[in-house]
This record gives C-alpha cells, sequence and structure tokens, in this order.
C-alpha cells in the first residue's frame, strides 16, 4: 500500500533535516510521498522536488502559516501552492523579518532571566531560515540548561512562560486567502490545538478551507474519529502527518504517522476543484484577487 506524510519541516524553517536529508529519510521509510511544509518559507521545496524525482518520491509543494483567532493559535496547511509567485513570496518575506525581530527579544528576555544563549550557536541552528522559539530549546537543551525540549517550552517559551514573544500573526482568513490566491488547497493543521469546533470548522469552510489534518501524532484515536466525522459531516477532504522537525523521537520521525496515498487522491481533486474555480475568478479580475477581496498583513 503506497503511503504517505504530508507534515514535514527542514532546516529552512525549525527542521533538523535538510530538504535532501527529508527525501532521502521518506525513501528508507518506504514512502511513495511527503510534503515540506515549512514555516512561512518555501526554500527547501526545489531541491526536495528535484530530488524526489531521482529517487521515486512525489513531493508536494508546501506551506505553514500562522493565524490567530480570538487569542487562540491556529495553523493552516497549504499544499500544491506556486511558491515561485512574487506576490506570495513577499508576503513570507514579512513574516520572516518578524521572527528575526522576535528572536532578538527571546533571546534578551533569556539573558534577563540568567540563561547564557550563545547567539553563533543559535544562528547555527537557524542558518538557513529565521529563528524560531524551536532553535531556542535546543540551544538550551545541548548546553544543559534545560532536560528536555519540552521543559524549555513548559518552562520558558511556551505561552504565558517567562521569555514567550508573541509572532506576527495573522487572521485564519487572510492565511486562506494567501493560499488559494497561489493555486494551493488549505487545510487546517492539528487542530486540537486550536480550532477544533466544528461550528468555527464550518466557517473556514465558507472561507474556502478543503481539509483538516485529522492524522497527527498529537491526536488521540477518539481526536482522529472526530475530525474524520468532521471532515465528512463539512465535505473536507482528511490529510495526516508526522508534524516532524527532525530525526529523533522527541520530534516525530519522518514516517512515524503515515497516510494512504488515496487521501492524497483526494487532495489533488480538491487541488483540480480549485484550479478551476482560479481560473473563473482571473478570467473576471485581472489583480488576480480572490473572491470576497484581500486583507494586507
Amino acid at each position: 500500500m503506497k503511503e504517505a506524510d504530508l507534515h514535514i519541516h527542514t532546516t529552512y524553517s525549525d527542521g533538523t533535516c535538510s530538504a535532501e536529508e527529508v527525501v532521502k529519510i521518506a525513501k528508507e521509510k518506504g514512502l511513495s510521498a511527503i510534503a515540506i511544509t515549512d514555516h512561512d518559507i518555501t526554500d527547501g521545496i526545489c531541491l526536495a522536488i528535484k530530488i524526489g524525482a531521482k529517487i521515486g518520491i512525489e513531493v508536494i509543494s508546501g506551506v505553514e502559516l500562522s493565524c490567530e483567532f480570538n487569542s487562540s493559535e491556529i495553523h493552516i496547511l497549504g499544499y500544491y501552492i506556486n511558491w515561485e509567485n512574487k506576490w506570495f513570496q513577499k508576503k513570507l518575506q514579512v513574516f520572516q523579518k518578524a521572527r528575526e525581530r522576535r528572536a532578538y527579544y527571546i533571546l534578551n528576555k533569556l539573558r534577563e532571566l540568567g540563561y547564557s544563549i550563545d547567539e553563533h550557536m543559535l544562528m547555527a541552528k537557524a542558518s538557513l531560515g529565521a529563528i524560531s522559539r524551536l532553535h531556542f530549546a535546543r540551544c538550551l537543551k545541548e548546553t544543559g540548561e534545560v532536560g528536555s525540549i519540552k521543559e524549555a517550552f513548559d518552562s520558558l517559551l511556551g505561552v504565558g512562560r517567562p521569555a514567550f514573544v508573541r509572532k506576527l500573526r495573522i487572521t485564519p482568513e487572510e492565511a486562506l486567502n494567501m493560499i488559494h490566491r497561489v493555486g494551493g488547497v488549505s487545510v487546517i493543521a492539528h487542530p486540537v490545538f486550536g480550532g477544533s469546533h466544528k461550528n468555527f470548522l464550518k466557517k473556514l469552510k465558507r472561507l474556502g478551507l478543503s481539509g483538516i489534518e485529522a492524522y497527527h501524532p498529537s491526536h488521540t484515536l477518539k481526536n482522529i474519529k472526530r475530525y474524520i466525522k468532521y471532515a465528512g459531516d463539512l465535505g473536507l477532504t482528511v490529510t495526516g502527518g508526522t508534524d516532524s522537525h527532525g530525526v529523533k523521537e522527541e520530534e516525530n520521525p519522518i514516517g512515524s504517522m503515515r497516510i494512504d496515498y488515496r487521501l492524497i487522491e483526494d487532495l489533488k481533486r480538491a487541488n483540480s476543484f480549485n484550479e478551476r474555480k482560479n481560473r473563473v475568478i482571473l478570467s473576471t479580475n485581472k489583480e488576480l484577487r480572490p473572491q470576497g477581496g484581500y486583507k494586507s498583513v
């Protein structure tokens, strides 16, 4: 049976594996397809697709965007995006610069709390992309100031903790519009962490949401069954993946959560539907704006 992992991060965001390593690991794990879904950056997609074509792994272009709704953080995944679109890249650059500013605020907070963070080590861990909280957590663990990544978040970096700094977020509607404007299929990521209410999902469906990530390492069997039912009730596509940030056990190794390839066929059908809809929009709107307009970040 062909299987896939549709939620993987690389060193371009907060993963520990390069785009090339991700594809090769996926091949070793017996996967047929993967999606590169880095936070606010798409630089790893091109190389991953080229390597995948050589070794027989289908690579789906993707991205993960952070949103806010009623003070809760919600993540939206975009699949089959035209990642080379110049407008889209300019939007992503706004997020990337905001992440850099946020990193310096976190760094100063940790130093005020008495933690010695080596700035050069931090930059090395985020050599290709913007610095995230996970990079800080890895530094703290590596220097022995915390015992685990989880401890770093629970005691310092998590929401409400002393070194927490909010990041730039957009509304779910803006994220959906960004993804749709570049021809992508939008899927709500790990809803157990935010956006799991059926009425909220119904609202996103009206705004163009195409799918729900039912399969995720943080979801219990009860969660998975509930989200699959929601998908059926609302006409959403079901997806899933490891949300892998590396090869270590605590970072959800690639392929440790996998889905039937037939779910990708559903995703492709959703993409084909969006492409047809976008052609109608483009034929009547030269500015390439999605239905309902677009709010600037």
